[in-house]
């Protein structure tokens, strides 16, 4: 590595994941079958992770290193990448291929000219996967508590354990993604409910957007630029994206401040660079809390045709 190129610090999720039981595959199907379908799963790992604005960033045999810009878009690509390498043909009858995932959010280190990430969150990252089961998603729960109130009842605590350069252990959090029935956290992979909303409309004083198959996607901001446009300081330029995505309205922030979404007769929910599927009606304030005042709220109803 040249120390003399410029290097950056930006945080990310990082996320490992590996086919279990690899080298038995090997033993049990020859290399060249074994090879084949590792690389089948791989494909879809791949093909998951960019789903969900992931980088791949390498893969190495059975392995592949993906980093995302926030912790729910990984998480949600985590979840999705167990149901697709779980709907996979089995190789022969009693031969089924599973992976074993971790996953962690912090600063990553990136120089320059080069697609590769270093630093500790990238080493605690492939410490939780050796941890990791076949089917299982290993998180820490430093990483789990960057996840709004809503969607940490999709995990549970396992024990503390030590990571190799690290003083101190790590509390090792698993995400139930097969026992998962919230739509935040599996959105955009979820199955239709009966009554799918066809379109969502955002209202703020006399400004009305509808969102629908015709115009999929928005972005939410103080800028003249935005194509919902709100009078706020508080409110980043650019502050969030509302994007229809499969039979889903995905809300996205990309400010500093974070947006507060409340549901109907629901507690408020604040996202501060994740995302989130609307449901229902409610309201959304942007850089600021609703319970601070109403200014720049905006109002919005999934409606069907």
């Amino acid at each position: 590595m040249d120390e003399q190129l410029p290097k950056t610090t930006q945080d990310m999720l990082v996320l490992f994941a590996d086919v279990s039981g690899s080298t038995r595959l090997y033993e049990a199907l020859g290399d060249e079958r074994a090879f084949s379908a590792i690389s089948q799963c791989i494909a879809v790992l791949r093909s998951v992770a960019e789903e969900f604005e992931g980088r791949v960033v390498k893969t190495i045999g059975d392995e592949i290193m993906v980093v995302f810009p926030c912790v729910l878009s990984g998480i949600q690509a985590a979840c999705a990448m167990q149901t697709e390498v779980g709907a996979i043909t089995p190789v022969e009858n009693n031969i089924h291929l599973a992976i074993r995932i971790g996953l962690h959010f912090g600063p990553v280190l990136i120089q320059s000219g080069n697609s590769d990430v270093f630093g500790d969150t990238v080493n605690v990252a492939a410490r939780l996967t050796e941890w990791a089961n076949a089917g299982q998603i290993i998180s820490s729960d430093t990483t789990i508590a960057v996840l709004p109130p809503l969607l940490r009842t999709s995990t549970r605590a396992l024990d503390a354990t030590p990571i190799k350069g690290k003083s101190s252990n790590i509390k090792v959090v698993e995400v139930l993604w097969q026992e998962s029935v919230d739509e935040t956290l599996m959105v955009g992979r979820t199955q239709p409910s009966i009554h799918v909303a066809s379109s969502l409309r955002l209202k703020h004083g006399n400004v009305e957007v509808v969102v629908n198959a015709a115009r999929k996607k928005i972005v939410l901001g103080r800028d003249e630029l935005a194509d919902f446009m709100v009078a706020d300081k508080r409110a980043s330029r650019l502050h969030a994206t509302i994007e229809l995505r499969r039979d889903k309205f995905v809300f996205m922030d990309h400010s500093s401040n974070g947006s507060y979404i409340t549901f109907n007769d629901e507690n408020e929910l604040r996202l501060r660079r994740e995302e989130v599927a609307l449901r229902g009606s409610g309201i959304i304030c942007l850089g600021h809390s609703l319970s601070k005042d109403a200014e720049g709220a905006i109002s919005f109803s999934c409606e069907s045709e």
